[in-house]
């Protein structure tokens, strides 16, 4: 079982950041992704900036849905999700004195 997590872990460590890989390493590192289309990428996140989901990458142009999706296991865009803020609480009324 241990050694299942640790696998996991080390395949999550493994993934390509598309918000800081040069174009070499996501060419190696993308299925589909040529000299062509990693260039692009890293000319569209130079023009727009980083990429919040890695559904974003579907915006450059020559990379679509199924690239995407193919790709999915192997990319983070590097930001971790930020634990949900608790509501506001709400102040307790204030008593009425009692006449």
């Amino acid at each position: 079982m241990l050694g299942l997590l640790l696998s996991g872990m080390a395949f999550a460590a493994d993934r390509i950041n598309i918000n800081t890989a040069d174009a070499s390493t996501l060419q190696q590192g993308l299925a589909n992704v040529g000299p062509m289309k990693a260039e692009a990428i890293v000319a569209y996140r130079r023009q727009h900036g980083p990429f919040v989901h890695v559904e974003d990458l579907a915006r450059v142009k020559g990379i679509g849905t199924a690239t995407v999706e193919r790709n999915r296991q192997r990319m983070t865009t590097g930001a971790r999700q930020a634990p949900a803020e608790a509501p506001p609480r709400r102040a307790a009324p204030a008593s009425v004195p009692r006449r």
